[in-house]
């Protein structure tokens, strides 16, 4: 297939003498590079909170989506949806945030907010479709700018966002740390609130893939006190793993190590993005257990039924979470002292930071990198 197929071509517009007009770091059409522009942020309404970036955490799905990975994607194209910043505007209904506040922004900045997955916290199953803070569409009347581009992301000095769709970062969260809770730590989290493992019954919760989702799962799963089964084809990654928090460590290339493992985990969450059999890992399940899909994997799983049938297991997927269940992970995390495993660059390493995400067992540390806004403005 034609790498450029499905990409939409779009242009910035001068913006009007009322709109913000700001610094972004973005592609502006297909086959560039991450390179400095300038967008239009549109005005503060009467619902939207105007913030100053600080940071903002990179994201695999950054890569995909800015190098049309997905065939879909909308350029120009401004990507980041771990977004933390300080209030600097707000509008005359919005009274959860005042100036000064630190506050984050995760993968929604719209939905219709009426319908029922919307009024029952889960903004990103919206029936009429959420919009997602980068590469989204403009729509619901709740993204201000020029309503012929797509949403533009955290890459950049400044956002503008209602009020529903933006968190208050606790106390005692280090800010150059708290953006990728944003989304590795909610995509972690909802699965485990789903199924039961905030409920307080005991369980062990199986962990696929130790890397930048992966560690955040073992700390949180720990947290809320399961024991966790770290599973990765690499045995070189039992320290890792152990530090993080498992208790158990199962390398699934390994016949024995299966074996030994087999039937304890009630609830696995799969964080592998690449192409993989999903069969290898239900003999770790135990009985009615869930195996949870995360990773963006491209090509479609053949599955066995008879495991599934004689011993009622399960095969689901999950997708990030709702703005109250953010905001309850950010308080997990600030109870805990739960962070995720940063290295903080500057606009200039973005290139290089998607190098890392996408090569050869990219992300294998568990490293989320973070950009420090401030700092590039001054690059």
């Amino acid at each position: 297939m034609d790498p450029s197929a499905g990409a939409i071509q779009k242009e910035i517009k001068e913006p009007r003498e009322d709109e913000y007009r700001d610094i972004a770091w973005g592609i502006p059409k297909f086959g560039e590079k991450i390179t400095p522009i300038y967008i239009n942020r549109g005005t503060v309404r009467d619902d939207d909170v105007r913030f100053e970036m600080l940071y903002n955490g990179i994201c695999h799905t950054d890569c995909h989506i800015g190098l049309n990975h997905m065939h879909r994607t909308m350029y120009p194209c401004v990507p980041g949806h771990e977004l933390l910043g300080r209030v600097v505007e707000v509008g005359k209904n919005v009274t959860k945030f005042k100036v000064g506040d630190n506050i984050g922004v995760g993968c929604i900045v719209g939905s219709c907010l009426e319908c029922s997955q919307c009024k029952n916290g889960d903004e990103q199953y919206c029936m009429k479709g959420m919009v997602g803070t980068y590469n989204g569409d403009r729509k619901f009347n709740l993204i201000g700018g020029d309503q012929d581009l797509p949403t533009f992301g955290g890459y950049s000095a400044s956002n503008v966002v209602h009020q529903h769709f933006v968190m208050k970062i606790p106390e005692g969260l280090p800010l150059d740390k708290a953006a990728p809770i944003m989304c590795a730590g909610i995509t972690m989290y909802d699965p485990l609130k789903h199924w039961g493992a905030c409920e307080g019954k005991k369980m062990t919760i199986g962990i696929i893939g130790i890397g930048g989702l992966g560690t955040m799962g073992i700390k949180l799963a720990k947290a809320l006190g399961h024991d966790v089964m770290a599973i990765t084809t690499s045995a070189h990654k039992e320290g890792l793993a152990k530090e993080k928090g498992a208790t158990h460590f199962c390398v699934s290339t390994d016949p024995a190590s299966m074996q030994a493992n087999a039937g304890l985990c009630d609830l696995i969450l799969n964080t592998i993005s690449a192409n993989h059999d999903i069969n290898t890992y239900m003999s770790l399940l135990a009985k009615s257990g869930t195996i949870v899909q995360l990773g963006l994997a491209p090509a479609p799983h053949t599955v066995s039924q008879l495991p599934l049938m004689f011993t009622r297991k399960s095969i689901a997927g999950s997708l990030i979470g709702g703005i109250a269940a953010t905001e309850e992970v950010l308080e997990l995390c600030a109870k805990h002292n739960i962070l995720p495993d940063c290295e903080t660059i500057t606009a200039s390493k973005i290139d290089w930071a998607w190098e890392q995400l996408l090569g050869e067992g990219g992300n294998k540390d568990g490293v989320r990198y973070v950009i420090d806004i401030k700092a590039s403005l001054e690059d």
